[in-house]
């Protein structure tokens, strides 16, 4: 029987499968979009640059910080519903960016529909996904779940390319119907009396006491940390090297997430904690000091070692709030989603500053190593803080058994 075990836990059951492979299409499609919104609002629809980055900030902030909606929708309509629910809204959202392609406004309207619709969509099918499944299953179904997202995401914007100038409404009226498509498919999805949402939190093992780190607090700070790379990298390397080398880099970086994150998943959920935290933040830090050396071996070498970081925080991250929480995991998926929100934004805010610093003192390469400092000091941090916290709570409790009576 044990024999068997393995194989079994390897194997998908058609609803996940349905919903990896939606999952791929779903990325795949908005990624054929969204990564030409600005290109499009601006030169197409004659937006000012200002007013352009207000909209995709205020969309930004509902994709991200909407996910905590999601927890409370799925509790009063279902996770398989929810996610009906979204991919209307993003059918709909991407259909009227149709005659949106004549009105700012019909537009604007059509992109906070979509943003809308994957706030919702995501923290559902996560928790859709591994509904029902033991607790050992999890790293395996996440991860693969994160290799669907990305190898849709870059794939998206070259499939695009030769339609997203040309022939705009072509591209809007097929992802309309590829997400219209995969909205009929969900509509078969067992419903969650067989695939039930909530899973029992494990037990931490006896003697290795679980640590006080907050997931919430450690997903902000390992997004805000990520995000200098997601978008300095371009201003820095297209320079100094290619917007074609550039590409090159972006693409293997897809390529390595896809492929290495399943073969790490069971190792990083083995890991502890903080040691999730000196593998993950010391693999960003090294990525930057790379990228820093500049050429193209210091970016392509910088590039891999923060897909390595990437990997490790982010799952290590989610697997650790499910562990943590006794809520539905929609609504945990969606505590990350507004975290990883938080975070990017935080970052968006200090990165601007600390480029231009850097460049007003005639070395970007100065921006690359402060930020690789930022990785390495914070998760010092972090973990002086979960200590402080462990020891915070550990002294009340000391307080209260001492008591008369109190048992």
């Amino acid at each position: 029987m044990s024999a068997e075990r393995p194989t079994e836990q390897r194997r998908f059951t058609t609803p996940q499968g349905f919903l990896l492979a939606g999952s791929f299409l779903i990325t795949l499609g908005s990624f054929a979009v969204l990564p030409y919104m600005s290109v499009l609002l601006h030169q197409r629809l004659g937006l000012g640059l200002g007013t352009v980055g207000v909209v995709l900030a205020v969309a930004s902030l509902i994709q991200f910080a909407g996910g905590v909606v999601a927890g409370p929708v799925a509790a009063r309509i279902g996770l398989r519903r929810s996610m009906l629910v979204a991919l209307a809204l993003r059918t709909a959202g991407f259909a009227a960016f149709v005659p949106g392609l004549t009105s700012p406004v019909l537009a604007i309207g059509a992109l906070l529909l979509v943003s809308a619709g994957a706030a919702l969509y995501l923290p559902a099918n996560k928790a859709y996904l591994v509904g029902g499944s033991p607790d050992a299953d999890r790293p395996r179904l996440l991860s693969a779940s994160s290799s669907a997202f990305n190898a849709g995401m870059a794939l998206g914007p070259p499939a695009a390319a030769p339609l997203v100038m040309g022939s705009p409404g072509v591209l809007f009226t097929c992802v309309a119907g590829l997400f219209a498509l995969v909205g009929v498919g969900h509509a078969f999805l067992p419903r969650e009396e067989a695939h039930p949402e909530t899973v029992a939190s494990p037990e931490p093992t006896p003697g290795e006491p679980r640590s006080r780190l907050s997931p919430f607090l450690v997903t902000v700070v390992s997004v805000y940390a990520f995000m200098f790379f997601q978008h300095y990298l371009a201003l820095y390397a297209v320079p100094r090297t290619s917007a074609g080398f550039y590409g090159v880099v972006l693409m293997g970086y897809a390529a390595l997430l896809v492929v290495a994150q399943p073969l790490l998943a069971e190792w990083i959920a083995a890991l502890s904690y903080p040691a999730a935290l000196r593998w993950g933040f010391g693999a960003m830090a090294a990525g930057m000091a790379a990228i820093a050396g500049g050429g193209h071996a210091g970016i392509a070498v910088g590039g891999a070692l923060l897909c390595v970081g990437e990997i490790v925080l982010f799952l290590k991250n989610d697997l650790e709030a499910l562990a943590r929480s006794s809520a539905p995991p929609a609504t945990v998926f969606g505590r990350q989603r507004l975290a990883a929100g938080i975070g990017a934004f935080a970052s968006g805010v200090v990165g601007g500053q600390l480029y231009a610093a850097a460049e007003s003192a005639g070395s970007a390469r100065a921006f690359w190593v402060v930020v690789g400092l930022q990785c390495l000091l914070l998760p010092v941090l972090l973990m002086y803080g979960g200590r402080r916290t462990a020891r915070g709570r550990s002294e009340p409790r000391a307080e209260t058994a001492s008591r008369p009576g109190s048992g």
